[in-house]
């Protein structure tokens, strides 16, 4: 299975997607966007952005776990992962983003 970008409504009304590896696994999660064009925006901004390694931020959570955030050129946090025991962990997930993100297909699922 291929690396694919899922878009879902939230509770709130927006538009949210998740990039999934080739396993199913979320890999990045997004914030949410009032419309659907502003997070295909979002979308494009990984795929630009993913490929650079410093782009990619590795930060430590308060329980001592690590997760990385994806940021755009302009600073602007465009989507984190979720949360990793080791930093291992954290960086094989960077580089999965950035090894699957130009590739992956955008999957919509209407409510």
């Amino acid at each position: 299975m291929a690396a694919k970008f899922v878009v879902t409504t939230g509770a709130d009304g927006k538009r949210y997607f998740v990039l999934k590896a080739g396993n199913g696994e979320v890999i990045l999660q997004s914030q949410g966007y009032k419309t659907e064009s502003g997070c295909m925006n979002g979308i494009e901004s990984v795929r630009n952005n993913a490929p650079n390694p410093q782009r990619f931020e590795c930060r430590e959570a308060k329980d001592g776990r690590t997760y990385f955030v994806l940021k755009a050129s302009n600073g602007q946090e465009i989507g984190r992962s979720q949360m990793y025991k080791t930093d291992a962990g954290c960086k094989n997930g960077m580089e999965s983003v950035a090894r699957n993100a130009a590739e992956a297909r955008v999957e919509i699922v209407e409510d």
